[in-house]
């Protein structure tokens, strides 16, 4: 098998930059994040396919093109604290992490926060992963400059847009009929939101609770620097 920085700068050159993502910051994360860390070692030789993969439980990390449009669509300023809604094995979270920005991602399930929580911070991320129910958001460390929510969501939750800063932008896989979701991003304003439209899509549901009753999270406290 090829070495991954080799197959990164293939996966860039063949499913992203074609598909019109332009931010560098992204292209420079996703060749410098080991995808094969972040699926089951029997699917390693399949980490940079063009699709979804999927990691227990139920769960899948998205594919590595859908990873970037939504960090694009988020059009992040430096250093912005970001809120995650579905942490699964911490892809994502890693390639925000790497971009120079502060994550606070939550995962319903207990299982996989603590593999995800364990996961970043061997490969060097300091990602603040809650587990917990995401429609809940993570008011103690609002407020965020973006959130990203990567589950499919019957409807924007009051606690995304309320923990959100003035000037930052939720994107959410948006359930528009059974299986078929459609990508929304909305921008809160001064004068209220304004919501525009990107690329349909299909990804697990978002469901409600946690795997336990507990609540609790791990990771640096409020007001610290989380990347790398």
């Amino acid at each position: 098998m090829k070495p991954w920085r080799e197959r990164a700068r293939r996966m860039i050159e063949t499913q992203i930059r074609p598909r019109g993502i332009r931010d560098t910051r992204i292209l420079a994360a996703l060749e410098r994040v080991d995808r094969t860390e972040f699926v089951p070692e029997d699917l390693a030789p399949l980490a940079d396919a063009d699709g979804p993969l999927p990691i227990g439980e139920g769960q899948t990390v998205s594919q590595p093109y859908m990873v970037a449009l939504m960090t694009e669509l988020l059009a992040l300023p430096e250093r912005t604290r970001v809120l995650e809604i579905g942490t699964g094995s911490g892809y994502q979270a890693a390639i925000l992490a790497e971009m120079g920005m502060e994550v606070v991602s939550v995962e319903r399930i207990g299982s996989l926060a603590r593999a995800a929580r364990e996961r970043l911070a061997r490969l060097g991320y300091r990602v603040s992963v809650v587990h917990g129910d995401g429609r809940l958001g993570v008011p103690e460390m609002a407020p965020y400059g973006a959130v990203l929510v990567t589950a499919g969501a019957p409807r924007v939750e009051r606690a995304w847009t309320d923990q959100l800063s003035e000037g930052g932008r939720l994107v959410v896989p948006l359930v528009i009929q059974p299986g078929l979701e459609r990508l929304l991003v909305r921008l809160k304003t001064p004068a209220g939101f304004q919501d525009s439209w990107s690329e349909y899509c299909r990804f697990v549901p978002l469901l409600p609770g946690t795997g336990n009753d507990s609540y609790e999270h791990d990771g640096p406290p409020p007001g610290s620097r989380f990347s790398k």
